[in-house]
């Protein structure tokens, strides 16, 4: 993933900021914590977004409610103030961090060090250290592949798209591995590719733009990689005039509750929940820091079941998700876009 994590939204639906628990005093420099009894998550854009945000913040209530700890949420904090939340988190008691933007990578194990508190961050897996910083990466291409066998199962045209916000890696990842999906049920299909920006993260006029291009294209299946502009590209599929169904598939979250025209085929999922549950387990045991994490087919990636999907392709969605997590099925590592251009052009 690279380093990045700017997942700004347009939603306007209000969750709110949670704060959970008690706050506790400060923490002392040099005090271990033996259990995790309150967990501090810190997001770059509020938890309202049916994604990254909101899937890190149900991820790390989860976590506490099965560690029995409190929560606090700082959710919404940007980049530019990210040392002094972090800070605040360790002062307020919190005993295991999570830092839920790879652009968090660089403050939060200065600030695991300076009060002795254990946090999780992402993209940065050679910060790893015994009892303070262990790493999330992502296997996101394994959730893509499914995404890419659902296209190539329902379009009727025979064009499916990949749309990106961003020149990003785990995009990137994606596209590969949805092309190789799409292609191990029909090896002839067309895979349409574009990107709104280097860095069009929260674009959504951008996103519709695009996405109207490959729908115009004849793409009847369009597997949106974005953040805000993740409703640009559903809206795009939403208004679209071509005479037959146009589908999309998301990343990360489920829009299911703002899909009023029942167009969300499915969405690949990132469920942080197994991989913080663990890291409770390890701080709690001694052995938080001694490895990183994958999220993977294993770990809590996943497709969502629709009433769109047909019983027999979800019975196949489920074997072949069973065969990556196995090791049976393989899929190519595609993390920059002349790697995702070669396979397209295969």
């Amino acid at each position: 993933m690279s380093k990045r994590r700017t997942f700004s939204w347009l939603t306007g639906l209000a969750l709110g900021a949670l704060l959970l628990g008690a706050v506790a005093g400060p923490a002392t420099a040099g005090a271990k914590a033996n259990k995790v009894t309150k967990i501090g998550i810190a997001t770059p854009e509020k938890a309202v977004d049916y994604g990254w945000n909101q899937q890190g913040v149900a991820g790390a209530r989860a976590a506490a409610a099965y560690a029995g700890a409190t929560l606090i949420v700082q959710d919404g904090i940007g980049y530019d103030n990210v040392e002094p939340v972090l800070n605040r988190l360790a002062r307020d008691g919190a005993n295991f961090i999570i830092a839920q933007a790879s652009g968090y990578n660089t403050i939060a194990p200065r600030v695991a060090a300076r009060f002795n508190v254990p946090v999780i961050t992402y993209d940065s897996p050679h910060d790893l250290k015994k009892g303070l910083v262990a790493d999330i990466e992502t296997s996101s291409q394994q959730g893509a592949y499914l995404a890419g066998v659902l296209a190539a199962k329902t379009t009727k045209t025979g064009t499916v798209a990949v749309v990106i916000s961003a020149a990003d890696t785990n995009w990137f990842k994606q596209t590969g591995g949805f092309i190789t999906g799409a292609r191990s049920i029909k090896p002839k299909i067309k895979v349409l590719f574009e990107e709104i920006g280097q860095a069009a993260y929260d674009d959504a006029a951008g996103g519709k733009r695009v996405a109207s291009d490959v729908i115009a294209a004849g793409a009847d299946v369009v597997f949106g990689n974005g953040d805000g502009s993740s409703f640009g590209y559903l809206q795009a599929v939403e208004t679209a005039k071509v005479g037959h169904k146009v589908w999309f598939i998301d990343v990360i979250g489920d829009k299911t509750p703002i899909d009023k025209h029942h167009v969300l085929l499915s969405s690949v999922l990132w469920d942080f929940r197994p991989i913080f549950k663990k890291a409770v387990d390890d701080i709690n045991n001694g052995t938080f820091g001694t490895h990183n994490y994958n999220l993977n087919a294993s770990t809590g990636i996943s497709l969502l079941k629709t009433p769109y999907i047909a019983p027999a392709v979800w019975a196949l969605i489920e074997k072949d998700r069973a065969a990556i997590s196995a090791g049976t099925i393989k899929i190519p590592l595609t993390p920059t876009e002349a790697q995702v251009k070669a396979l397209l052009n295969k």
